[in-house]
């Protein structure tokens, strides 16, 4: 009887099993979503609203136009410029007015990378994560702004890294953290998500909060509004072909 006892003992003080798999819980997170169908369905987003910086000091009119599988453009406008971010899928470009800069300007393959991965998992990092050749571990849970979140360890192909909290009740991101090699240097960058809402019945969130590692200098995304499906030229995401020369006067 004795021994009953402290085996019972023992198991109640033994740490609690990982309730999930990763695997498990990357399903959870696309059921959440809407379902593998929907969000499969969903090849094309437009999302529009403001973009807060400077403290929320500052708004800028925002704008994310994503299409599958890889391509995206960001605008964000202030006092009648235009910032242009985009990427077609091979390479990003951007047009900075202020910056004094008006004409487009091609980016690196490093400062592509974050470009297309947003791209590449504008329906979440988990759907697909099989097909997108990543590699997924759970790592129990994390307390993230008293929510204990599931969490994460994404693997990407390239060697970065990304960290997904999910809700322990909803199963969707509240949290990721984006660890990426650029330009030689580690870049850590976390982005918070909320309130989420259904578009053509997919879960997307229309808040983010963005921030690097050990910087006060918040950005903040609130959409509106969302389209799905829309048109969406190529040439959009494409690098501008350059204006042909003026004739000279006769």
């Amino acid at each position: 009887m004795h021994r009953v006892a402290a085996v019972l003992i023992m198991t109640l003080a033994a740490p609690a099993v990982l309730a999930y798999s990763a695997a498990e819980l990357a399903a959870k997170n696309v059921d959440a979503r809407g379902g593998i169908d929907k969000v499969s369905a969903l090849q094309s987003l437009r999302l529009s609203g403001k973009l807060l910086v400077n403290g929320g000091t500052v708004e800028l009119a925002y704008s994310a136009l994503i299409k599958r599988p890889h391509s995206i453009r960001n605008e964000a406008q202030l006092q009648g410029l235009t910032l242009v971010q985009a990427y077609d899928g091979s390479q990003a470009w951007q047009i900075n007015p202020f910056q004094g800069r008006k004409d487009p300007e091609k980016l690196s393959a490093d400062d592509a990378k974050g470009h297309g991965e947003d791209a590449g998992d504008f329906t979440g990092v988990l759907v697909g994560y099989e097909a997108k050749g990543y590699k997924l571990d759970y790592l129990g849970t994390e307390d993230i702004d008293g929510t204990e979140a599931h969490k994460l360890r994404v693997t990407r192909s390239n060697g970065d890294i990304s960290y997904v909290y999910l809700d322990p009740d909803y199963f969707l991101e509240i949290r990721v953290v984006n660890r990426r090699i650029e330009h030689g240097v580690p870049n850590e960058t976390i982005t918070d998500y909320g309130d989420y809402e259904q578009v053509n019945g997919v879960y997307l969130p229309f808040a983010q909060e963005t921030w690097q590692k050990g910087s006060s200098d918040h950005q903040k995304v609130q959409f509106d509004k969302a389209e799905a499906n829309v048109a969406a030229a190529d040439g959009l995401f494409q690098f501008p072909a350059p204006h042909p020369a003026a004739a000279p006067a006769k």
